[in-house]
């Protein structure tokens, strides 16, 4: 090439042209993608025109890094002239780097993180990020100035003002706000294998999850739903929070997910099932159902409960899942639009030894019988099949008894749990018992006519046993007054004998 030639350079957004001027013609060198464009190609080529000097900081070293290897710059094998081995060396001093540095070179590695085939860099930047967030003595951004063997941190103090007065915790939750979704999930999974703790990666997700979707488009929404999901399953579920999974899902119904992540969110709660109020449960019903509260997603919960059965506490939380079901009872069933079948369902949901009444499941019939007026008896008996006569209290035991809404077999079953309560009383009536267990027994659809005549029949024997039981209590009262007063006379007998000296034989 003749002549005098100079070196122009041009950027394209991420396209950089090297011009190659001369007198005979022009060359032009164009590189696609270049790792941070113009800037990245500037601290490149001070690397070379310096003679394998540069500085390499915090702020520019991944750049440096991906930018060597999109050049394939090794050195030829001398280290003084490899840029690779020099970006990778310096990673030595991280342990020095402030808060603010390691954030820094975080923020470029997401940048050019499509660009670089550096992942032992990125690693080696969030293993010592997680380092600073596990230490239990950090209230706050802090600078590392250590061995190996132990930590010294000395306050970042252009940062730390703004985060005196944050939790110990949960201080580096806004910090880390800047990370898109994918480097979100790379950095959860190194928290989890390094064994962070779950209940605080769980309070980041849920404030990760919460922040990104404030003013994101539709679309990123559902990735950023979907990634939190995902994650949040390889939490310990003790760790997790009913109240905020709840929340998570109520965004996540909105966005149409996809029905694996729903199922596996639905499970999750399921598991922490015990932590919900009634509140959570009401529910509105998807779109175009005709009942006002989604009864399939409560009933997926429960049985989503039901499979976390075998730990020591287990029995413990049943009963709260049980009280909070029996809740539930009662605000589904005025809904004159749910089904008998999704009633019982919800009614059998439930072992029967996972309640110790059935006070409440009563009500909750009474008041779904009231609305539907119209079921048949059939039908009512199949939404009464489910009701443990023996654990109804005395008082429910009356109220039904007398409950023209209940079919007469679910009635009938009522006066015969009455007399069998008083028959632990009074033993004699034990012949009445039978009787009238053979009454019931009898009761075929041949002669369901009888069964309001026979109804009668028990309601009048079960009021002559009252009045014969009240009348033995009395007796026997009576009794007991007579017997303490024959015992303090013949004390008082006892008492004078003694006080009369023995005569002379």
């Amino acid at each position: 090439m003749e002549g005098c030639c100079d070196l122009e350079v041009d950027v394209n957004g991420e396209e950089v042209f090297m011009v190659h001027k001369g007198t005979a013609r022009n060359l032009k060198v164009v590189f696609n993608e270049f790792p941070g464009g113009a800037k990245g190609f500037e601290l490149m080529a001070r690397f070379c025109y310096d003679n394998g000097r540069t500085m390499i900081t915090p702020s520019n070293m991944f750049l440096l890094n991906c930018a060597a290897h999109f050049l394939e710059m090794d050195g030829n094998g001398s280290s003084r002239h490899s840029l690779i081995d020099q970006t990778e060396k310096s990673l030595k001093g991280i342990n020095f780097w402030t808060w603010s540095e390691l954030l820094e070179a975080l923020k470029q590695c997401q940048n050019l993180l499509p660009a670089t085939k550096s992942s032992v860099m990125l690693q080696c930047i969030l293993d010592c990020l997680i380092g600073r967030i596990a230490l239990p003595s950090i209230a706050s951004p802090y600078t590392c100035s250590s061995d190996s063997s132990s930590f010294q941190f000395s306050c970042d103090t252009s940062i730390d003002s703004l985060k005196s007065s944050s939790s110990q915790l949960t201080w580096w939750f806004e910090d880390l706000l800047f990370l898109n979704v994918d480097l979100t999930d790379k950095l959860i999974k190194t928290m989890v294998s390094l064994k962070v703790n779950h209940a605080t990666i769980y309070k980041f997700l849920f404030y990760y999850h919460k922040s990104r979707c404030i003013g994101a488009a539709t679309a990123e929404k559902h990735k950023i739903t979907e990634v939190v999901i995902s994650l949040l399953s390889l939490l310990d579920r003790s760790s997790l929070s009913c109240k905020g999974l709840f929340e998570i899902y109520r965004v996540a119904l909105g966005l149409r997910i996809s029905k694996f992540y729903k199922n596996n969110l639905e499970s999750l709660m399921g598991s922490q099932l015990d932590q919900a109020t009634i509140d959570y449960l009401l529910a509105p019903s998807p779109h175009k159902r005709a009942y006002f509260y989604d009864v399939n997603l409560v009933l997926r919960l429960v049985q989503a409960f039901l499979l976390e059965g075998g730990s020591l506490s287990f029995t413990s939380r049943l009963k709260k899942v049980t009280k909070l079901l029996d809740s539930y009872l009662v605000e589904v069933a005025p809904d004159s639009h749910l089904k008998p079948s999704k009633f019982t369902a919800l009614v059998l949901l439930l072992p029967d030894y996972a309640r110790a009444s059935y006070d409440r499941v009563y009500r909750a019939m009474d008041l779904f019988l009231e609305v539907h007026a119209g079921l048949c008896e059939e039908e009512k008996r199949s939404v009464c099949c489910a009701l443990n006569h023996e654990k109804l209290s005395e008082e429910v035991l009356k109220d039904l008894s007398w409950n023209s809404k209940f079919p007469s077999q679910t009635v009938q079953m009522a006066l015969i749990t009455q007399q069998s309560m008083i028959k632990c009383s009074l033993p004699e009536t034990h012949h009445l018992l039978t009787f009238c267990d053979s009454l019931f027994c009898s009761n075929t659809k041949e002669n369901l006519g009888k069964e309001d005549s026979e109804t009668k029949k028990l309601r009048a024997d079960l009021q002559g046993m009252h009045w014969k039981m009240m009348g033995l209590e009395k007796v026997c009262g009576t009794m007991q007054t007579e017997m303490a007063n024959i015992m303090r006379s013949r004390l008082s007998i006892l008492g004078n004998a003694r006080s009369v000296p023995k005569l002379c034989s």
